[in-house]
């Protein structure tokens, strides 16, 4: 029997080159994730001595787990891509023009409240990659509106597109871990609780924290006391935001905390900004002379934006245009609720593949009408092009683009999850050892101890910044946080929610959004300077998050 700190290096092995090819050799992840399974499976089979047939078998699990993100993925892509088309997206970002003058207050209407919303209903990178591009249409500098739009994409990524990082990727790391005994839908659900007290905690201030390190950077004298002059309208936004989601998580579960808490926030944040109540006194903005802005080599495209601008008739109207979200909205909390009934209708048609390959506690299951990619996510993109009028080319072209999309994010999304389920099963072998993530996760609970809540949260952020996703960084890491949990005596719904917060708060310098919020608005080439604007806020959020865990955890 191997020694257990080289048991621990060697299942290590497949987490470290996926470190080292994502984050080191800036490899996609599309080309990364298929050479880290390969590695897994070979140390399952020559190392852990696991049958082949049950590393294929894993294998297979993994690949058909993975679908149920990718129909996700694709019908939140896909209703995006449909609104982009229709017009009605640039109908959403002229809506917020004219509310307020003030940077401060615009960053936290469009990149708080929107992107939240829009995270709470797609997810995968896309609230930063819409957020940007608004922020420099309203007069932002590309470099601030990239920064803002990743900062402010974190607490609601927790619940991304209706709960998948929950749901999908805590629910596939744990599956054949936790024993017959505990209940998996009320283990997700507490995890989802225990993620929304640690953004009502900390998430509260992140719109004030975001703005001090707005103005630090991009105003004219430099000065974290122009972001602190905002401070009410800041926490009132923080607060309008977690409040909700954190009753909605309570009540509900942890598919509708951003969706339903930025619903409700927003129109509060959006009344105040009109009303100036709480708003700073005198407006601030970006240098008028381009000093920042020629430091930083960039123009603002905001800045020559005329009034004409803003006068050409629209196609949709407002309430037309967020129509589709708003029926995404009602649709979900009516078929997520018991008492309607619908639930049980929707869970009723599953397809199970059980003992694939013959291998006993491997198999998959799908529930195609409970899947929020197609109700409401597909049914409601199909039903746009009929309520907006669309031509059909426009229609066809908004499915195009979603394929092309979806490409990339299905390689890398089969073989991480097959990797992550190799390493699971690997628990069945003939070396008498325990599976890769618990013996990993055993070493770890051994060498760190009763202080490991605080590292929790950054090992999430780890798995979010090498892999561009809070789901595929709860996938990798949920099952070793899970073992440590154990085997140190935690409550493992908090350690799996600090998991998910790291993970969520990743996000803010997670190398695929950096570089596809960078994209959108022209800077590529500037990805550096963003990772290391956001590092601050990333540090002060996960230490926030695991010294609150601490406490929790022990007292």
């Amino acid at each position: 029997m191997l020694l257990s700190a080289y048991a621990a290096l060697i299942a290590s092995l497949p987490i470290l080159l996926t470190i080292f090819l994502m984050a080191g050799l800036m490899w996609p992840a599309k080309k990364a994730m298929p050479v880290t399974w390969a590695v897994a499976a070979l140390l399952a089979i020559f190392v852990w001595r696991v049958e082949k047939i049950r590393v294929l078998a894993a294998s297979i699990e993994g690949a058909a787990e993975a679908l149920n993100i990718l129909i996700i993925v694709f019908g939140a892509i896909l209703l995006l891509n449909t609104l982009e088309k229709s017009g009605a997206m640039n109908v959403i970002s002229r809506g917020f023009y004219g509310i307020s003058p003030d940077r401060r207050v615009q960053a936290i209407i469009v990149g708080w409240m929107f992107s939240s919303f829009v995270e709470g209903a797609a997810g995968f990178g896309t609230p930063a990659a819409l957020a940007a591009p608004l922020l420099v249409g309203l007069g932002f500098p590309p470099s601030a509106a990239v920064m803002i739009a990743l900062i402010f994409n974190s607490t609601a990524v927790s619940y991304g597109a209706v709960g998948t990082p929950i749901l999908v990727g805590i629910r596939n790391a744990v599956e054949g871990i936790i024993p017959e005994t505990i209940n998996m839908e009320h283990l997700l659900f507490q995890v989802g609780i225990w993620s929304a007290v640690f953004h009502l905690a900390v998430g509260t201030f992140l719109p004030l924290l975001a703005i001090i390190i707005m103005t630090r950077y991009f105003g004219e004298k430099g000065s974290f006391r122009e972001g602190l002059e905002a401070a009410p309208f800041a926490l009132l936004g923080g607060l309008a935001f977690t409040v909700p989601c954190f009753l909605i998580a309570f009540f509900l579960g942890p598919e509708l905390p951003s969706l339903i808490g930025a619903l409700v926030g927003m129109p509060v944040v959006l009344w105040a900004a009109k009303r100036r109540f709480l708003t700073p006194r005198n407006a601030w903005d970006f240098p008028r002379n381009n000093e920042v802005l020629t430091v930083q080599g960039e123009t603002s495209p905001g800045h020559e934006k005329t009034e004409a601008d803003n006068s050409v008739k629209p196609k949709l109207s407002l309430l037309l245009a967020w129509t589709p979200y708003l029926l995404i909205a009602l649709i979900l909390v009516v078929t997520r609720i018991p008492a309607f009934g619908i639930k049980e209708l929707l869970q009723a048609w599953s397809v199970s593949w059980e003992n694939i390959l013959g291998q006993k506690e491997v198999g998959y299951t799908l529930r195609p009408l409970f899947l929020p990619g197609i109700i409401p996510f597909l049914l409601i993109a199909v039903l746009t092009i009929f309520l907006h009028k669309m031509k059909i080319d426009e229609a066809v072209s908004a499915w195009k683009i979603t394929f092309r999309q979806l490409a990339p994010a299905t390689i890398a999304l089969v073989f991480a999850v097959a990797m992550v389920r190799v390493m699971v099963q690997s628990g069945i072998n003939q070396a008498g050892l325990e599976s890769m993530l618990l013996t990993l996760s055993a070493f770890a609970a051994q060498k760190v101890g009763n202080l490991w809540p605080l590292f929790s949260p950054l090992t999430g952020v780890l798995g979010a910044f090498i892999s561009g996703s809070n789901t595929v960084s709860n996938l990798l890491f949920g099952g070793f946080q899970y073992g440590i949990a154990e085997k140190l005596g935690f409550a493992s719904p908090i350690i799996l929610a600090l998991q998910g917060v790291g993970g969520a708060t990743g996000n803010m310098i997670a190398v695929h959004n950096v570089v596809a919020a960078c994209t959108v608005v022209g800077i590529l080439g500037k990805e550096g300077k963003i990772i290391r604007y956001n590092l601050l806020p990333v540090i002060i959020y996960a230490l926030a998050t695991g010294l609150l865990g601490m406490a929790l955890i022990h007292l």
